[in-house]
């Protein structure tokens, strides 16, 4: 059972400021200049069109007190007619050309923060959960998307709210300087509550990450929670951290909720401010009693977009701190840095540890002044008890960890000059648990070369043990793995796993051996790949199986972090010492010949 963490920041988070947040924006919505030109074109056209309706109405209203005309009448309904039509058109081209605009630039803003993610270190995956970051690859880029959309909205109440300003000015300067006078209030309250909405949006944010970190914890690992009975345990972590979003989206929204009416009622107070200065400039003659009640009309067509705009600011705080949360993945520095990119050509597979100092923290020292030697071609076999230091040495030759002193060398270049990509394309990699991707088992051997066809792919799988192992599979090379590959034995993912390798041919072979046992058919094929492998390649084995150890040309005996003893097998059976004490203890069990202390 998980227990889930509360509203916490992970590490690689930092605050932008608006502006900064404005001009990364900016960046992702300027590749699309031409559109967003059409696109001011129809908003303008949609502000200005609705926006002089009331004007062109009132001034045929006073021609017709002069002088009523049916021709007159008909050019107002006309013209009604026709701003309507066309306020619809343009206001359908706007959205049409908005919603590609919008699905374009969170498409590119996705893109870009899934490369960000899956080119980060294997140490970022170990300090943040998946669930987290996947949150901020699709949750907060959605809410992104929507607030992009409330922003186009806003833009056609700021071309109104600046057209509404002028037909006032033209009504009555004195009561417009007095409605201006008015509106800084809204907007510093609409300040007030833009801080309050950032805290409770980030709040927010954070705890929908947490339901997604327990969601997909939850249903990674199904099977161990079955295999437990532990349903009702992890539903009722879920349910604590689905009730902390809930009371944090209830804040949120009882934030959000209360800008409009709040500014609503100040807008209220503001129109009955100048009700009684109209109504005192009536009486003194400087606004006519027609003037002031056309005015008295049209205030609240102005106050409806300045509050939507206030508003609209509270909500758009959401869409920031989404973007933050995005960037923050984006722009989060790798650990382990590359001083260089040199190409790799075809590696002879040189190891040398010089003096290597290592540590996952401050307080967890791994190794310090580790050296270590391996020869093109060699095959070496690690092992030790827990904690000895066997997986940190794999980790730093594939580069997932960074090493804080010292060198690593791999045919005599320093492992931190090396074009990344092309490196570790000739490491073969097999983890203890083989990760096998949902398809064909032919699909994952061909994971590592994509150009190999089908007869490529089933000639290199006949290499091993003439490829009676795939009379196993249902479907032979089509068989579905299932995901993780759940619908084969370890066995099988073994066997599927060290294929791939075989068809990668890598310079380099890492093997972190399984610890499960599996049947002597399985075990022989298995081995018989690992000779396959062994013959053409350096190769570095966490080894838990007998047949492992006595296979390579080295033993390598580490204790916490440094190598107590190396050798052959028999070397290190005759010496007497700590792999003796190991064979005994892991290993002894394994030979055919071997019997148990009371049988003896």
């Amino acid at each position: 059972m998980s227990v889930f963490s509360g509203l916490d920041t992970e590490a690689y988070d930092r605050t932008y400021t608006d502006r900064e947040l404005f001009r990364r924006i900016a960046g992702y919505f300027g590749r699309y200049r031409r559109r967003l030109a059409l696109i001011t074109v129809f908003v303008s056209i949609v502000s200005l069109a609705g926006a002089a309706q009331p004007l062109i109405i009132s001034r045929g209203v006073e021609a017709l007190e002069g002088q009523p005309s049916t021709w007159l009448i008909g050019g107002l309904v006309g013209f009604l007619a026709a701003s309507g039509v066309g306020i619809w058109l343009a206001n359908w081209m706007w959205r049409r050309l908005m919603a590609r605009l919008i699905g374009d630039v969170v498409s590119q803003l996705r893109r870009d923060a899934f490369s960000a993610a899956i080119h980060h270190d294997l140490a970022f995956f170990d300090e943040f959960e998946s669930g987290r970051t996947i949150s901020r690859i699709t949750s907060d880029t959605q809410e992104f998307a929507q607030v992009v959309q409330l922003t186009s909205d806003l833009v056609t109440q700021v071309l109104l709210v600046l057209v509404l300003l002028v037909f006032l000015l033209n009504i009555s300067w004195q009561l417009t300087l007095i409605l201006l006078a008015l509106t800084p209030f809204i907007g510093l309250l609409t300040m007030g509550f833009r801080q309050a909405a950032r805290f409770v949006t980030r709040k927010g944010f954070r705890v929908l990450a947490d339901v997604n970190a327990a969601i997909q914890e939850t249903v990674t690992g199904i099977g161990i929670a079955k295999n437990f009975r532990q349903e009702a345990a992890i539903y009722h972590s879920f349910s604590q951290v689905n009730q902390q979003s809930y009371q944090v989206n209830l804040r949120r929204g009882f934030v959000l909720s209360n800008v409009f009416p709040v500014l609503s009622v100040l807008s209220s107070f503001g129109t009955a401010a100048l009700l009684y200065w109209g109504g005192i400039s009536v009486g003194t003659g400087l606004v006519t009693i027609g003037a002031w009640y056309l005015f008295m009309q049209s205030v609240d067509r102005f106050w409806f977009p300045v509050i939507n705009l206030s508003s609209f600011w509270s909500q758009f705080q959401s869409g920031l701190s989404a973007s933050e949360r995005v960037f923050a993945l984006i722009d989060a520095q790798p650990v382990v840095r590359q001083t260089g990119s040199q190409p790799v050509n075809r590696l002879r597979g040189e190891i040398e540890f010089e003096r290597v100092k290592f540590r996952y923290s401050k307080q967890e020292q791994v190794l310090d002044d580790f050296s270590l030697r391996i020869k093109p071609g060699e095959s070496v076999a690690l092992v030790g008890h827990t904690g000895a230091g066997k997986s940190s040495l794999v980790k730093l030759i594939t580069r997932f960890y960074e090493f804080q002193g010292g060198q690593i060398c791999v045919d005599g270049q320093d492992i931190r000059t090396l074009d990344l990509t092309s490196y570790r394309r000739q490491l073969g990699l097999v983890s203890q648990a083989p990760f096998l991707f949902s398809g064909a088992v032919a699909d994952n051997i061909r994971y590592a070369r994509p150009e190999l066809t089908d007869a490529e792919i089933e000639a290199v799988a006949r290499r091993i043990g003439r490829g009676e192992w795939l009379e196993t599979l249902p479907e032979g090379l089509q068989t579905n793995v299932g995901e993780r590959g759940a619908r084969l034995s370890m066995g099988q993912r073994q066997l599927v796993a060290l294929t791939r390798v075989l068809a990668q041919q890598p310079s380099i072979f890492i093997l972190d051996e399984a610890t499960a046992s599996v049947d002597p058919f399985t075990e022989f094929q298995i081995q018989e790949a690992m000779d396959l492998i062994l013959k053409s390649t350096t190769s570095i084995l966490i080894a838990h199986r007998l047949s492992t150890v006595r296979s390579v040309d080295r033993i390598l005996v580490l204790q916490k972090g440094r190598i107590i003893e190396q050798g052959s097998h028999q070397e290190l059976l005759r010496q007497g010492g700590h792999y003796a004490e190991l064979y005994n203890a892991y290993f002894r069990h394994q030979s055919p010949d071997y019997k148990p202390a009371a049988e003896s």
